[in-house]
């Protein structure tokens, strides 16, 4: 139980008094609009890598192997 009490309300609302002392107030909001693009990238990346290996993997199953004779 000591996880659940060590990420509790106080620790954020710490951690967001600090940060906008640090960064300022004006930062935080460019800060989260950077971490929303690169999601939105990631999961982008995610999709486009899903459907190549798909497409891989259909064209690999229709190309048919050489016949040899024996």
């Amino acid at each position: 139980m000591f996880i659940g009490e060590l990420f509790g309300p106080d620790l954020i609302i710490v951690v967001v008094v600090v940060a906008v002392l640090i960064f300022g107030g004006s930062a935080i909001p460019k800060f989260a609009k950077n971490l929303g693009s690169a999601k939105s990238e990631f999961e982008k990346g995610l999709k486009d890598a899903k459907e190549a290996g798909t497409t891989k993997a259909t064209d690999a199953t229709e190309t048919k192997a050489p016949e040899t004779e024996k």
